[in-house]
This record gives C-alpha cells, structure tokens and sequence, in this order.
C-alpha cells in the first residue's frame, strides 16, 4: 500500500520485492529517506535465499511537500499492510528498520510480534529532545535542513529530501514516543546494529533499545567504518551477513 500524491516518485527510489524463498524480511527505510537506502540489503539477503520487501513510506521518495500531509500512523499502516502482505507469502518474517524505520520495526515487534520471529535495528532513532522544538518553529516556518546521506562512503545516495517539513517532524515525534514506551513490552528476538560515528542520530539511542527492550535474546553489533545511513556504508556486507545469520537463527523458533 502506498498513498499517491500528485508528485512522480524519484527514480530509483521507488519499492522493491525480492522473492527468493519461504523465509522473509520486511525492509523499512527512514524518515525522509526512500527504499533506495535497503534496497541493496534485500538484493543482498535474496542472494542468499531470502526474500525482502521494502515499501515506499507514504511522504517518501516523491517530495517533502508530500511527506509535510502525511501522518505516523499512515507510515504504521502501509508497513502493517506490507508485512501482512509478506507473511501470508512467507512461513517466517524479520523486521528490519533504518533509524526512524528500525522505531517503527520496534513498534511492529509489539504490536504485530504474531506475524514476526524478530526485530533488527539499525542506528535506531528512538529519542530526539530537539523534536520538541518543531511545534514552536513550525508557525514560523515550514521546514529544516535536510539531515539525508550521512555516509562514509563515497558515491552513496540514500535519496533523501533535501529539507524536512516541520509537520512531519512533529509526527516523527510520536512514532518514536510509541516505540519508546513499547520497548518494555518488546519479547521477540531483537539485534541492534550500531554505528560507533553517526552524524544524525546519537549511539546513545542504540543503547537504549537494549537497555529497555523486554526481549530475553538480544545482541549489540557494533560497526567501526559507517555512519548513519550503514546499509550503504563501508560495513554493508558485514551488516547483511550477521541479518542472514539472526534470521535463520530464529526463522524457526516459536515464539
């Protein structure tokens, strides 16, 4: 499910499905970011018998304009739909999320954690004290710098907005509440994927998940050559390689 606006997706940003076998990961990129930031990593995991599906979060991979009139809980229903969509094709699913995508995959473990075997995590924002200031700038103005491609690799291109709408901070706001508060709640097998550098959102929230996450199985990968956006960094290979494992690790566990 995606909404549709009266704006072209970007090419190459678009959503991705790989079919490659009954084990499958739902891929959720981060906010004002596009598929193209997991895209590689499904390419990855369907190499090795994987299947993935990475949709276009409603806003996303269009333009800001579209992402400043959409709301969390319309990113929370087309992943919902996705992952619906993906478990009645696979026999197990792993959701995996990228910095706002990996709250939101937090947020699936809890409220969805029937249809799911595990949560992976990567740079997982999940607390922002500055997104108490968008209300208060937001009747002043309607945006901010864009905070895309923070990659230590060259030639990378997760396909960001180059600005971020005020409006859709604020929502960015309430979706990390939700799975802030939910972590307690949290019993699937969960691993955290960190960078030791990250120019967007602060180490300390990869922390935090572990420290709050309910789950009895839970892991810390640390990565020493990547910034925010590591599915396209220098530690790409190393990050689907330990997915590969985590997933068949607990593809057959009952959870």
């Amino acid at each position: 499910m995606t909404i549709s606006s009266g704006h072209h997706v970007i090419p190459g940003a678009d959503a991705f499905r790989f079919d490659a076998g009954p084990v499958g990961v739902l891929l959720l990129h981060g906010f004002t970011g596009s598929p193209a930031s997991m895209r590689p990593l499904g390419e990855r995991l369907a190499r090795e018998g994987i299947s993935s599906v990475g949709p276009r979060l409603p806003g996303h991979g269009t333009s800001w304009e579209d992402l400043e009139a959409t709301t969390w809980s319309q990113w929370e229903g087309d992943a919902d739909s996705t992952l619906l969509d993906l478990s009645s094709r696979c026999s197990a699913v792993i959701a995996v999320g990228l910095s706002a995508g990996a709250a939101l995959a937090l947020h699936l473990g809890v409220r969805q954690a029937q249809h799911l075997r595990g949560v992976v995590a990567i740079n997982p924002q999940i607390r922002r004290p500055d997104l108490l200031l968008a209300p208060l700038i937001r009747p002043f103005r309607r945006t901010a710098r864009g905070v895309g491609n923070d990659i230590r690799k060259p030639g990378q291109d997760e396909i960001a907005y180059d600005r971020v709408p005020l409006q859709a901070a604020g929502e960015l706001r309430k979706l990390i509440r939700h799975a802030e508060k939910e972590l307690p709640s949290l019993r699937l097998p969960l691993m955290v994927i960190s960078s030791r550098v990250d120019h967007v959102v602060k180490p300390s929230n990869s922390r935090l998940v572990m420290r709050k996450a309910g789950s009895s199985v839970k892991e810390l990968v640390r990565l020493e050559s990547s910034y925010h956006v590591a599915t396209l960094d220098h530690d790409s290979e190393l990050i689907s390689s330990r997915i590969a494992l985590f997933v068949r690790s607990n593809a057959n566990q009952t959870i």
